[in-house]
């Protein structure tokens, strides 16, 4: 009654899950699908819909289907007349799967699967009149490689008569004695946006590897071709098997492909890099995956054709099954990243301006510069509203350019340090300079402390466009622009300071008092060497780091 639907799944006979599937009060009991019947099921099917065809399913199974009907075989009409009758799934451990039919009155199987498995398989081969005769096993292996070396997935086929009183096999039963078919070459150009991605993710300082069930040959030419630069050695899974974990460690080091892998193979993968001290996102899409997303620092299931296991055992779904996805979500990582970095370089360091003007002029026995009730009115309106538009900067356009950070690299690093006791100081500075240069020039205290309050507002805002670009140099047109979050933050602190500054009910509140057109210029000049100082402060810096790396 609450909607859920409940299905019973068992190992029972079918008269016995119905009979009880109808005592518990289950709703579809008219029909008893079994395993049998499963294993019939079509794994993928073709879909014609406003003039373009579609796969639903495997997507290597729907490429076989569509050849099928070019070459006149019709998927529905060759299934209803040559029904599977038991069948042998797909494994990774075995690289093969296997079908029984009746054919004109003989029942045969049908395997495909990785060629060099089939090919052990193997006795003969048809020949152009479909004879048999024996298995040229070299001239195969030649053919295939070639096929591999244009970036194909090769598959072969296979068949095998059996006794006509066969209702189920096994592995026994396809181990030897097939007769070899012929070859399938399937290609599945990378995206455009996946080469681009992976570049990307090579020049941020990330090692993109391939781990595939794939030919060797194959895996080579397609990771030539998306980009991967330690291509000239590709790691097969029985050479993985084979090693140590230190010899596997350096073979990680020297290739970026690995080919003819099980799902054990990439567990032990991610182990010995984990080992290694590197931080691993893995990707994948069957149940075997599992373990190894559940391993990985950060595992990624695919959305599409994902197994629901792989999305369980992951962190991150992508909804679209697009490395491009990737690399998108470490450019936006970073840059959240950066603003939560320059939100606390931006919010530090005006309070540490404000509080060290406080505690010098109690020290020094000094009058205050700025009041306790001045201080909470810039924190409530001005600091508040600036810091919040730093939440939607953009990412910086170096921010794919940057290694990766070491992953025990704290928030608040020297350089960070640095910065809010360097801006701090500033700031201090600035609220004193003014106030004295305010009260030297005979003006009275409550004009001065104005001033040094809209000198501590300015000096935040130019202090604003400073910190948007921590990378980079912020005078430029795009930095003095800004973003439309910047500049509906500063117009709106502007409007409130203007308030502040001259609505008379402000001034009784705050103790302000109106400032005229040339005090306004000098509050604003404050700002300026604030921004001159900072923006040398970072040339500096860079010229230090240049030094340093050369």
């Amino acid at each position: 009654t609450a909607g859920i639907s409940v299905k019973m799944i068992t190992g029972d006979h079918g008269a016995t899950a119905a009979a009880i599937a109808r005592q518990i009060g289950l709703e579809k009991t008219g029909r008893v699908v079994t395993g049998a019947e499963i294993d019939t099921m079509d794994d993928a099917a073709l879909h014609e819909k406003d003039g373009t065809w579609a796969v639903e399913g495997d997507p290597m199974e729907g490429a076989l289907l569509a050849l099928g009907a070019k070459c006149g075989f019709a998927a529905q009409e060759t299934q209803e007349k040559y029904p599977r009758l038991d069948t042998i799934p797909f494994d990774a451990k075995h690289r093969f799967m296997a079908t029984l039919h009746e054919i004109d009155g003989e029942k045969r199987i049908f395997v495909k699967g990785a060629p060099e498995k089939l090919l052990d398989m193997c006795a003969a081969q048809y020949d152009a009149s479909g004879s048999e005769k024996p298995l040229d096993k070299d001239a195969w292996l030649k053919t295939v490689d070639g096929i591999a070396a244009e970036g194909q997935r090769v598959l072969a086929v296979a068949v095998k008569t059996v006794a006509k009183s066969a209702q189920n096999i096994g592995f026994e039963d396809v181990e030897d004695g097939l007769v070899l078919l012929g070859l399938w070459g399937l290609i599945d150009p990378p995206r455009e946006e996946a080469i681009a991605a992976v570049k990307e993710c090579r020049t941020a300082g990330i090692s993109v590897k391939m781990i595939t069930g794939d030919h060797g040959a194959t895996a080579a030419a397609i990771a030539r071709e998306i980009g991967l630069e330690k291509t000239d050695r590709v790691v097969t899974g029985a050479e993985i098997d084979r090693m140590d974990d230190a010899a596997l460690t350096q073979a990680v080091l020297e290739s970026d492909v690995f080919a003819r892998t099980s799902p054990a193979h990439k567990l032990r993968l991610i182990e010995v890099l984990q080992a290694d001290g590197k931080v691993i996102a893995m990707t994948g899409d069957g149940v075997n995956d599992a373990p190894a997303l559940k391993r990985a620092d950060i595992g990624i299931a695919m959305g599409r054709k994902g197994s629901e296991a792989a999305k369980e055992a992951a962190e991150i779904v992508l909804t679209d099954d697009n490395f491009a996805s990737i690399a998108a979500a470490v450019r936006g990582g970073r840059t959240v990243y950066d603003n939560l970095k320059k939100a606390i370089a931006f919010l530090l360091p005006v309070n540490g301006g404000e509080s060290f003007s406080l505690v010098a002029a109690i020290l020094f026995g000094l009058t205050l510069p700025i009041t306790a009730v001045q201080i909470l009115w810039v924190n409530m309106v001005s600091s508040v509203a600036l810091a919040l538009s730093l939440a939607f900067e953009p990412p910086e356009k170096a921010v794919m350019k940057r290694p990766p950070r070491p992953p025990g690299t704290p928030v608040l690093s020297p350089f960070l340090l640095w910065r809010i006791a360097f801006v701090s100081t500033l700031f201090c500075i600035g609220i004193f300079a003014q106030f004295a240069l305010a009260r030297a020039a005979g003006l009275d205290v409550e004009t001065a402390r104005t001033m040094a309050v809209n000198t501590l507002v300015v000096m935040e805002i130019f202090y604003l466009f400073s910190i948007r670009y921590t990378h980079g140099t912020s005078l430029t047109w795009e930095g003095i622009l800004g973003t439309p979050a910047v500049l509906i933050a500063v117009g709106a602190v502007t409007v409130l300071q203007f308030l502040f500054t001259y609505a008379p009910f402000m001034n009784v509140f705050f103790g302000s008092d109106p400032l005229t057109f040339m005090q306004g210029v000098q509050v604003v000049a404050f700002g300026l060497a604030v921004l001159f100082l900072l923006e040398s402060e970072k040339f500096i810096l860079r010229r230090f780091k240049k030094r340093e790396k050369a």
